[in-house]
């Protein structure tokens, strides 16, 4: 069953080059890194689309709380993927720790992933915590929770 997107953030690049004093190549580079481009979405999709807070520090286990208290994580496609798995798992010397990701399930209500490769419309998708984790367990998902962007993208439009 497909996932519908649940709304679109857009930019206006030349504004947001102008801004920045920057060249719009650049730009896109660097709204469509997830790593670089995350304290943006937190703040925009928390605002903007589930009306929302932000956690109370980076640091915290989740990113955003709904606007009935529910916790959200918050994931970007990017070209090389998407992971689900907590973020001290990603990385140089990381490894997944499979109780952590799902102590990570139990504790979240669901993803709310963009696909930045879109920039400057990023579709944004609410994907509960209940699917991700049928995924993991039906094998969909890699050993560490990363999948490609294609089939981050062929999960989404099933």
């Amino acid at each position: 069953m497909p996932i519908p997107v649940l709304a679109v953030l857009n930019w206006d690049i030349a504004e947001v080059a102008a801004a920045l004093k920057m060249e719009a190549d650049e730009v896109r580079e660097y709204f469509t890194d997830g790593r670089r481009v995350s304290f943006m979405l937190e703040r925009r999709i928390s605002r903007e689309i589930i009306k929302g807070r932000l956690a109370q520090s980076e640091g915290a286990s989740f990113d955003l709380f709904d606007s009935d208290g529910a916790k959200w994580e918050v994931r970007s496609i990017t070209r090389t993927g998407i992971y689900f798995c907590p973020s001290y798992m990603v990385g140089s010397g990381r490894a997944f720790d499979e109780v952590g990701f799902l102590r990570k399930l139990d504790e979240v209500a669901g993803y709310l992933v963009s696909d930045v490769e879109c920039f400057p419309d990023v579709p944004v998708w609410k994907i509960d915590g209940q699917r991700v984790r049928d995924w993991y367990h039906g094998g969909v998902l890699g050993a560490n929770t990363k999948i490609p962007r294609k089939r981050a993208l062929q999960l989404l439009g099933d």
